[in-house]
């Protein structure tokens, strides 16, 4: 193999390789990159066995071939190698792989490409295109609510279906990790009415968003009940699904929520995240508490510490007192793309319903903490 290639191409699919690679590996041939160079283009392949990463590149190929050397070592170095430069890479009579630029020269160990895991074929009947816009903003809007709970493992991806709404149908994107959860939807795209509701894991979802960012492309999407296939502009990434049951999430959005409040949005965050400076416990409570027109915010910590804030807020309900966690309450509150968030109350222990009120596709539910 020889070929000569772009150092700016290379590193951007070096990224997304080793960000597939696992940084601590039992098996040496899953912490190296495959390297499959033909016909003008280099095909890069990284993998966990669960998760496949498959990118083609262009290159100046002088002789085809292949070989799979360490990623991480490999992005390392053509991350250090100065802007424009070009890359040659080569493999050596004695296996190892010849990576030159300007005065630079490296020699990385490699393993037989025919090592290397094959991605697993198989039948993903279903298959749809969508915006990359659209993806991001499902996966931008849900993901920190993903659980790391790994015994609750069901709950550690987002769970992507067709559901019937008021105006027709959607694509819905959820996650939940018990305390708080994210729906959004958009518009169901021509081909996925039948899709089964799968469950996307973390690691897939991440490596997904990091492929399509600041892209406005169609992404090909293809789905089995254990596989997910997206295809993007030259890279293709096919992995397994949770092997799970999404919980019920429908039961956990309350529908009799009276009390209406009405803020700012960035105000009202950096608010809470002032007052919770003085919370030492690691939930960071902050109490609120409302009356018409006004919202007092408190804190307080074990060594007598305490903050409070007012805020002008629309509300013109009864008054109520409830607590949350501050991290989860900024975290929703970073979400809202308009300037105003509305909070649906029922009481001091019920679930809460906060909305975007510039985006009716987005919903998140906050659950109250005693304080």
């Amino acid at each position: 193999m020889k070929l000569r290639i772009e150092r700016a191409a290379l590193l951007k699919s070096l990224q997304h390789m080793q960000s597939v690679v696992e940084r601590r590996n039992t098996i040496p041939i899953l912490s190296n990159v495959l390297l499959d160079a033909s016909a003008g283009k280099l095909a890069l392949t990284a993998t966990d066995l669960d998760l496949w990463m498959v990118e083609h590149v262009d290159a100046t190929v002088e002789q085809p071939g292949g070989t799979t050397v360490p990623a991480q070592t490999l992005y390392d170095i053509v991350r250090k190698l100065p802007d424009g430069a070009e890359v040659e890479l080569s493999t050596e009579t004695d296996g190892r792989l010849r990576v030159a630029a300007g005065r630079s020269r490296f020699h990385l160990p490699s393993l037989d490409r025919e090592d290397f895991p094959l991605m697993p074929e198989g039948d993903l009947p279903h298959r749809f295109n969508l915006a990359a816009a659209d993806l991001r903003r499902l996966i931008e809007k849900t993901r920190f609510a993903i659980s790391t709970e790994e015994t609750r493992y069901y709950l550690t991806g987002i769970y992507f279906h067709a559901a019937k709404t008021d105006s027709g149908s959607s694509l819905r994107a959820v996650a939940t990790d018990g305390h708080r959860l994210a729906r959004i939807e958009t518009a169901l795209p021509k081909g996925a009415a039948q899709i089964p509701g799968v469950i996307v894991p973390r690691k897939v979802v991440t490596e997904m968003y990091r492929l399509i960012e600041g892209a406005d492309e169609d992404v090909a999407l293809s789905l089995s009940d254990s596989k997910i296939r997206a295809e993007f502009n030259g890279a293709v990434l096919t992995s397994k699904l949770i092997d799970g049951t999404f919980p019920d999430y429908q039961r956990v959005i309350p529908s009799g929520n009276d009390k209406m409040l009405e803020v700012d949005a960035k105000a009202f965050s950096a608010a809470i995240d002032r007052v919770s400076t003085v919370s030492t416990e690691k939930s960071r409570a902050v109490k609120i508490a409302l009356d018409k027109g006004k919202a007092t915010l408190s804190a307080s910590s074990a060594e007598n510490a305490s903050a409070t804030e007012e805020l002008a807020v629309g509300y013109d309900a009864a008054q109520i007192e409830i607590g949350f966690n501050a991290k989860y309450l900024i975290e929703i509150l970073g979400e809202i793309d308009g300037e105003s968030a509305e909070f649906a109350f029922a009481d001091a222990v019920s679930p809460t319903i906060v909305r975007d009120t510039t985006d009716p596709g987005a919903l998140y539910v906050l659950m109250p903490m005693r304080v």
